[in-house]
């Protein structure tokens, strides 16, 4: 027993003396400074998630999430989807930003909320009363130079709540920065 002793304290003086770490220190691996963060988990899922999203979204909306905006706004009757390509001069993306919200349009009207469920890997609050209340909301698809919107409207005050919180959610998740206060 006293050999074993002698024997590691021999190699631990031999490891010191040559200005090297014991073998269990060599193996950790660098201390992650992020990781000390406390808000580390929630930062990163955040970036995953709106990756995630934008992936998600390029395969339902058919276009790049990065080369068109998005801008969602609350009206007194309802809102606004609005999509338009970055550059005036990009016509595939402003074609398939109108072909997708002419199908928005038309699969809302029917209580098709498919796309932005699996967008958004969620049921986005709203969707179950603008589903059920669909015959109460009419969705009208215009072109705007560099892409369009989808004006959603309403007379019935609750299809009207369910259709501002479905807007709300999508600024959020979409971070647009829109404003969620009625105009």
């Amino acid at each position: 027993m006293r050999g074993l002793f002698a024997t590691a304290v021999f190699c631990l003086a031999a490891y010191a003396a040559q200005g090297q770490a014991p073998p269990t220190a060599q193996n950790e691996k660098p201390k992650d400074s992020q990781a000390d963060c406390p808000m580390h988990k929630a930062h990163a899922h955040e970036g995953s998630t709106s990756s995630a999203m934008n992936d998600r979204g390029e395969k339902g909306m058919g276009f790049s999430q990065t080369t068109a905006t998005h801008h969602f706004l609350l009206s007194t009757d309802g809102g606004v989807i609005q999509v338009e390509a970055n550059h005036p001069t990009d016509a595939a993306t402003r074609d398939s930003i109108r072909m997708h919200l002419t199908h928005i349009a038309t699969a809302f009207a029917s209580g098709d909320f498919a796309i932005p469920m699996f967008v958004h890997d969620t049921a986005p609050p709203g969707v179950p009363v603008m589903k059920q209340m669909a015959d109460k909301i009419t969705y009208k698809f215009d072109e705007s130079p560099t892409g369009g919107r989808v004006v959603i409207t309403t007379t019935d005050p609750n299809a009207l709540a369910a259709v501002q919180q479905f807007l709300r959610f999508q600024i959020a998740e979409h971070k647009t920065g829109d404003s969620t206060a009625v105009h």
